[in-house]
């Protein structure tokens, strides 16, 4: 029982120990929603490298900086998707594609695909079994100079496959390379 007691204090006191550790990200994460400098250099401590810049309507863009295979056979692109107008940007519905079981769960980024130009496929943004897009949801509006991060999830081509083209309804093309 002794024992028992002894494990529990140990467990607790480390698990207090790593605890401050998580809160201070997610405090600074919150600094960057109210625009602080540490927007800036959060997600470049993240991710340096820029892979391409989507241009939008009304002044948005969409800065990628990584597009990551995993072992489940996947490709996760993640960025920035910025309002560079100075007026507030309204988010189109056409982002979300024209598919009835994507639409049907509001605004996303569920129109986006990758193009295999060698290998001659399209890949569509992968759905959950709701019919959910897997990618950033809920988008309406960004305020002028704000920003917020975005995620898209699709099948992996081959691992031959080093480049592909990501395409976003209302947005101009880019060439990304594959990680």
């Amino acid at each position: 029982m002794a024992l028992a007691a002894g494990l529990a204090l140990i467990v607790t006191g480390c698990g207090s120990e790593e605890q401050p550790k998580k809160e201070q990200p997610a405090a600074s994460s919150a600094g960057p929603k109210a625009g602080s400098q540490d927007e800036k250099s959060s997600p470049s401590t993240e991710s340096t490298e820029v892979l391409a810049v989507l241009k939008g309507q009304e002044g948005l863009e969409l800065t990628v900086h990584s597009a990551k295979r995993d072992a489940g056979g996947f490709i996760t692109v993640s960025g920035v998707l910025k309002n560079t107008s100075g007026d507030v940007a309204v988010i189109s519905s056409h982002l979300s594609g024209d598919e009835t079981e994507i639409i049907k769960h509001g605004n996303s980024l569920g129109g986006a695909t990758l193009l295999d130009s060698v290998g001659k496929k399209r890949y569509y943004v992968l759905r959950d079994t709701d019919g959910r897009p897997l990618t950033t949801t809920r988008l309406s509006s960004l305020d002028s100079g704000a920003e917020t991060p975005v995620f898209m999830q699709f099948p992996a081509p081959p691992p031959t496959t080093a480049e592909v083209s990501l395409q976003l309804p209302t947005f101009t093309p880019a060439t990304i390379k594959l990680s």
